[in-house]
């Protein structure tokens, strides 16, 4: 089942009714089922909402694993325009409960003003990133039909244009005579696949308990066992008259806020609760600070039968009353009436049996750039490879090994002079303990790598101390550490041409057996998705062979990397419309690609909207199974290619991860000059992962 993520499209919402509702219905079918919130709303300990799941559905984890960050560390990190970073805090934290679950429900933020105007966005770009499914509840107490339709309305905007991925939306706490028209005026809102649920509201979730005012004003329990705590307090009544008068004003579920010393309020508020010719008191409040006396105390106690809970706070009774006035009503652990209430309206407005067969087999096809980023670094962590930079005097460099070394991503070798390299260490204030460094110029492996190159291009004229001078060249040496298998991968490229970086690999480590043509791939990161661009780096002209190659290494590549190759020949002509000799190269490209491998999604030549914008796929190729959908586009020459990555990349803000070389025996990688520290992190990661990919396959 896929992971659910429940966001309130606004404050007082309602949520934790169908957080509850979903954690039910989940438990009864999966045995690990988490629970995780964003922020810990309160510091270090628990928010009402997550002390109920834990309690109720006996989680085995610790308070502080079913969070992302706190409150406060998120403050930090958006104020100093951090809001990336942020993301990927609280996703480490989520994968890391979701490895030891079977699937887990989150519940949303609280509308705490952490984010103002836009902090159902936040939820539906963690939805997104979590790849969890989206429930969005949006707020109907209070509202009238075409209210809560405009807050659904605006809801959907947001998500779609977000991406999320859409479960079902529920209108919650609808008045009861109007769920009818809410439901009617949802169903014009909604595409085919989205879906919407009403939930009228019930007057008594919506009060608070007595045991929910103790809670909000922080008061103490004078008297009172747990099934006092959990009446309902349905008014606030306070006593400053004499008792003939006082009385007039007691209503059923009353609350009586009264000051300590007031015994006449006191004794006749137990008696009216005991009295059948009087309403129910749900509980007394007493103000100042002012404890009863002794002697009234001693009569209290003695009452066997009374079920009042008694609190006191140390305020006075207006502080007191203003105090009231912005308790909203919760769920606490352990009260059973309530649990119980909000089950039953979930389970009687939502089709529980068709959501559970809606989640059954269900995964998110969406790969956000950060779920690509930290899957990356998982993968790579997992079986840690050995990685040569030989560009071991850059800054950037230098700040991704440490990066690198700190969350033991790879081991590292770092080529260049060791005082050069120790010095911008230490001007940077790095550290990058275990890190390797090599000087090629005087390292002891130069001799021997100078032979294996010479026995590799002798054929073509190099003499043994040809050979030896040009293992001097960082890229040269970088490259026969891989091919004699002193590293697993090379990745450079920060400061030399993509000419320099490449052209060892071609002399030596050489392509696999069965490929015979090198190319390469750019993973463009976008903000809701990620693609694979091909070929932008290394064939200028490729012919129709080769871009059939080149479609089918692409695929091969993104399937490696999680993502679902459906691959799309780039035209300036999309099915049967376009002619000329470009189009049929590319025409001729799909034909022997598939051919190649039917088992693959292949269609060509095909333009770019259509292969990736849903709407211009169905009226230019509405029977295509990869118009619209496209996560690999493979261009027709490098002029094309090369410009359209840069093109997105500066104008749509995307993040531009490679080239990342395809066809060799071994990886080798290629960086831009303008590469980022993020940059070289990813790219060692894809390097070290096309390394255990290799050393799979030989085994």
């Amino acid at each position: 089942m896929q992971s659910v993520y429940i966001a309130g499209a606004g404050r007082g919402s309602g949520k934790s009714v169908v957080v509850l509702g979903f954690m039910e219905m989940l438990s009864s079918v999966k045995q690990k089922v988490g629970f995780f919130r964003p922020f810990a709303p309160r510091g270090s300990s628990e928010d009402n909402l997550t002390a109920l799941i834990r309690s109720r559905y006996d989680l085995p984890f610790p308070p502080e694993m079913l969070y992302g960050c706190t409150v406060e560390t998120a403050r930090q990190l958006i104020g100093s325009g951090r809001y990336d970073e942020l993301l990927k805090l609280i996703l480490n934290k989520f994968k890391m409960l979701e490895e030891r679950c079977d699937l887990v429900v989150c519940a949303g933020t609280d509308y705490n003003g952490l984010i103002p105007s836009l902090e159902l966005g936040f939820n539906a770009d963690l939805a997104s990133h979590f790849g969890c499914g989206l429930v969005a509840v949006v707020k109907g107490f209070g509202r009238t039909p075409q209210e809560a339709q405009d807050a659904l309305h605006i809801a959907h905007e947001l998500m779609r244009e977000r991406g999320g991925d859409f479960l079902v939306s529920i209108v919650n706490g609808v008045e009861p005579e109007c769920v009818e028209t809410v439901k009617d005026r949802a169903r014009d809102l909604l595409t085919d696949k989205e879906n919407v649920c009403v939930i009228p509201e019930d007057a008594e979730l919506g009060m608070p308990t007595v045991g929910e005012v103790c809670q909000a004003l922080g008061a103490e329990r004078l008297y009172g066992d747990d099934d006092a705590m959990n009446q309902v307090v349905s008014s606030y009544k306070i006593a400053a008259m004499a008792v003939p008068d006082f009385l007039g004003y007691v209503e059923d579920g009353s609350l009586i806020i009264t000051p300590g010393d007031r015994a006449d309020i006191i004794l006749a508020s137990l008696a009216a609760d005991a009295s059948a010719a009087f309403p129910r008191v749900a509980g007394l409040l007493l103000t100042g600070g002012i404890e009863p006396s002794d002697k009234v105390r001693q009569l209290i106690e003695g009452l066997r039968r009374t079920k009042v809970a008694i609190l006191q706070v140390p305020t006075d009774t207006f502080t007191t009353a203003m105090n009231l006035h912005g308790i909203e009503s919760t769920i606490l652990p352990g009260d059973a009436r309530k649990i119980a209430a909000a089950l039953g309206l979930f389970e009687a407005h939502v089709d529980v049996d068709d959501l559970r067969t809606r989640l059954t087999g269900r995964r998110s096809e969406r790969v956000t750039p950060l779920m690509f980023e930290y899957e990356l670094i998982q993968r790579a962590k997992a079986r840690r490879q050995r990685i040569v930079l030989p560009e071991g005097n850059d800054e950037r460099v230098l700040r991704a090994a440490e990066i690198l070394l700190l969350r033991q991503v790879a081991d590292l070798t770092l080529l260049g002079n060791p005082d050069e390299i120790h010095r911008t260490i230490g001007e940077l204030g790095l550290k990058l303990e275990g890190v390797r460094i090599l000087d090629p110029a005087t390292a002891p492996e130069r001799e021997r790598y100078a032979k294996a190159y010479y026995e590799l291009r002798r054929h073509k004229g190099i003499s043994e101390q040809m050979a030896l001078d040009v293992l001097e060249d960082v890229s040269y040496f970088g490259t026969m550490m891989v091919h004699v298998g002193d590293a697993d991968g090379m990745v450079s490229g920060a400061v030399h041409t993509t000419q320099h970086t490449i052209r060892p690999a071609f002399e030596t480590v050489k392509t696999k057996p069965g490929v015979e043509l090198v190319s390469s791939v750019f993973f463009m990161c976008l903000p809701d998705r990620v693609l694979v661009y091909g070929d932008c780096a290394v064939n200028p002209n490729p012919t129709s062979e080769q871009l059939a190659e080149i479609a089918v290494t692409s695929a091969e590549t993104a399937a490696a990397f999680g993502l679902e190759p459906r691959v799309a020949m780039l035209s300036y002509s999309s099915g049967s419309s376009g002619k000329g000799e470009d189009v049929e190269r590319v025409r001729e490209a799909a034909r022997l690609a598939r051919e190649r491998r039917p088992d693959l999604k292949i269609e060509g030549p095909i333009q770019y909207d259509a292969a990736v914008d849903v709407n211009v796929a169905r009226s230019k190729m509405p029977d295509s199974e990869v118009a619209g959908h496209a996560t690999v586009l493979v261009f027709p020459d490098l002029n094309t290619g090369n410009n359209t990555y840069k093109a997105v990349q500066r104008s749509a803000g995307a993040v531009a991860i490679g080239p990342v070389l395809q066809g060799l025996n071994k990886p080798v990688n290629d960086l831009s000059r303008g590469c980022t520290v993020t940059d070289i992190i990813n790219t060692v990661a894809i390097t070290a992962i096309q390394a255990q990919t290799e050393q799979e396959i030989q085994a």
